[in-house]
C-alpha cells in the first residue's frame, strides 16, 4: 500500500502519503507447518495419479505453486531430467517468475519423472503445449485451481493419513524439502542453489531454525558430555530426549 501511495504522489495524484509511518512487524505470527518424512510417505497411498504426481513434483523440487502450475510438458525434459521454470501463475494471471535465480533449471528425480510419465498418459492433455494440471472445466486452457486441489482432495488425503493439526498448503511442500535439507546436513550453497533463493540469507534463516529432533538430539548428547557419561535416565533431574 505504500508503494502504491508513493506511485500516486509520483503522477502528482496526491500529495502526501498517509501511511508512511506505518511499520509493520517482520515477526511470523507462527512458524509454517512442514511434513515429515514419515507423513509425506504416508500421504502419498492415498493420493490418485494426479494428485500423487503433483505432491511428489512440491515435495522433491520445492517448486513454488505458481510456478508448478504455469508448467507445460514442454518444459519437462525427460532425458536431462530436469524442469525449466518459464513462468508464473496467480488465479489465471500469467508473469514472470519470482527472481533471475528462479529461472535456473530443477533437478527431477527418475522416480518423479516416472509419475508424471504416468499422469501424462492417463491426461486427457498430453500434448508438448498443454498444461501438466490442466482444468478439465476450463477444456485444459488454463492450469487446475490449486486451493480446489488443497480443500477438495490434499487436504482429505491429509486426515485419511492421519495428519492432523497442521495447516498444509502447496508452500508447506517447499518448506519441507527446506527443513529436511538441513537436517540431511546439505551444504547452505547447495540448498540455496536447489531451492533457487536469490540470496543465502533467506536460506540462511532457514538453516538456522534447528529441527527440534536436532535440538533433542543435540541437547542429550550436551547432558551426557557434563554427567560424563553416566546414564541420563539414572539421574534425578533427568529430561526425557525423546520426548
Amino acid at each position: 500500500m505504500s508503494a502504491f501511495f508513493s506511485h500516486g504522489i509520483r503522477h502528482q495524484w496526491i500529495h502526501f502519503n498517509p501511511i508512511s509511518k506505518v511499520r509493520c512487524s517482520a515477526i511470523r505470527q507462527r512458524e509454517p507447518d512442514v511434513l515429515t518424512p514419515e507423513e509425506f510417505q504416508a500421504l502419498l497411498p492415498q493420493l490418485e495419479v494426479r494428485e500423487r504426481a503433483m505432491v511428489l513434483l512440491a515435495g522433491s523440487t520445492g517448486l513454488r505453486r505458481s510456478e508448478m502450475f504455469a508448467l507445460r510438458w514442454r518444459d519437462v525434459n525427460f532425458t536431462t531430467l530436469e524442469v525449466q521454470v518459464q513462468r508464473a501463475v496467480v488465479r489465471n494471471r500469467f508473469g514472470k517468475v519470482k527472481t533471475l535465480a528462479s529461472r535456473k533449471p530443477v533437478p527431477l528425480h527418475a522416480s518423479v519423472a516416472d509419475e508424471l510419465k504416468r499422469w501424462r498418459k492417463q491426461s486427457a492433455y498430453r500434448a508438448d503445449d498443454d498444461f501438466l494440471f490442466p482444468s478439465v472445466r476450463l477444456n485444459g486452457q488454463a492450469p487446475v485451481s490449486p486451493d480446489t486441489v488443497l480443500k477438495k482432495i490434499i487436504r482429505p488425503a491429509l486426515k485419511a493419513a492421519g495428519i492432523t493439526g497442521k495447516v498444509i498448503g502447496f508452500h508447506s511442500f517447499r518448506h519441507s524439502l527446506a527443513t529436511n535439507l538441513r537436517s540431511l546436513g546439505v551444504d547452505v550453497k547447495v540448498a540455496q542453489e536447489l531451492l533457487r533463493h536469490a540470496n543465502s540469507r533467506i536460506t540462511m534463516d532457514i538453516y538456522t531454525r534447528a529441527v527440534s529432533a536436532d535440538k533433542r538430539n543435540a541437547s542429550g548428547r550436551q547432558t551426557q558430555m557434563l554427567l560424563g557419561g553416566a546414564a541420563i535416565g539414572n539421574h534425578p533431574f533427568a529430561v526425557n530426549c525423546h520426548s
